[in-house]
């Protein structure tokens, strides 16, 4: 009997550069043995140097991507990326609750690595309000965490503080990444009662676009196969690092991470001075 293929959801913008968005989520899925399927909320243009333009989908059809795949394929695990608008943020929120979708993991994108700004102004609230509760994993990056929870994220101590404050809001989990709290690039993953923290070395590279959405695909992909969300953010750290380490030195700003790293060429995979990314280990250790 042949096992069912688990089915992975995005709902997020398109990046033409493809180092981030929709493509990015597709990629990471298609690494981790899932089979992705995708709802669009805008399509932008961007490339590595930054975002050039942006145009909204109408939330109606945004609902009838969510529907048509949802219906039709069954969902295992659903994450949300860049959502741009409170109209969006509605309907995505009422039709995941009417398709009874559980597993969300959401990555709050507020603006592009670059700067340019992806949620308008009045939307953050909306996603406290109507996508944070629904939320089994949220992963804002240290400025995510701070609008979110609006408390100042500089240190390891006020990355747990901030990540208490967003779980007040809603999520079962929350996972502040991306800290850069001294030598190592850490992560806090708060379960509403305890603290861990997940460490890796960081990488000297310009190749970290899409490093965000990569990550909380990552987990979504975890969540497709069963895994327990403390296991599936492990393997996930454990990705984006590898995914990292073995970035394309494409255009003339920070360049895509190496989805397929597993399977490239060796001289595909440049090293940074770390060694080959398939033995890295990542360090979990409770706070």
């Amino acid at each position: 009997m042949t096992a069912k293929v688990p089915v992975a959801l995005t709902i997020a913008g398109s990046d033409s550069g493809a180092g981030a968005g929709i493509q990015a989520d597709l990629k990471t899925f298609a690494a981790l043995e899932v089979y992705g399927v995708s709802a669009i909320t805008a399509v932008t243009a961007q490339n590595t140097l930054g975002v050039i333009g942006a145009q909204e989908l109408e939330p109606a059809m945004v609902a009838a991507q969510i529907d048509a795949v949802a219906v039709d394929l069954g969902v295992d695990a659903v994450k949300t990326g860049m959502l741009s608008s409170a109209p969006i943020i509605e309907v995505v929120a009422e039709r995941l609750k009417a398709l009874g979708l559980t597993r969300l993991v959401v990555d709050p994108v507020i603006a592009a690595s670059s700067g340019e700004r992806l949620l308008r102004a009045d939307a953050l609230d909306a996603l406290r309000r109507m996508l944070l509760p629904l939320a089994l994993v949220v992963t804002p990056n240290a400025a995510e965490a701070e609008a979110l929870s609006g408390l100042r994220v500089r240190s390891l101590e006020e990355a747990r503080t901030a990540a208490q404050a967003i779980a007040a809001l809603g999520p079962r989990y929350v996972v502040v990444t991306g800290g850069h709290f001294g030598e190592e690039a850490t992560d806090v993953l708060y379960d509403g009662t305890r603290f861990t923290t997940l460490s890796a070395q960081r990488i000297p590279t310009r190749s970290t676009h899409g490093t965000g959405c990569t990550y909380s695909s990552a987990i979504t992909a975890g969540l497709s196969h069963g895994k327990p969300v403390d296991e599936a953010v492990h393997m996930a750290k454990e990705y984006v690092h590898g995914a990292i380490a073995a970035g394309f030195s494409l255009g003339a700003g920070h360049g895509p991470l190496n989805h397929f790293f597993r399977w490239w060429r060796e001289d595909f995979q440049p090293d940074h001075g770390t060694g080959n990314p398939r033995n890295k280990a990542v360090n979990g250790q409770k706070g």
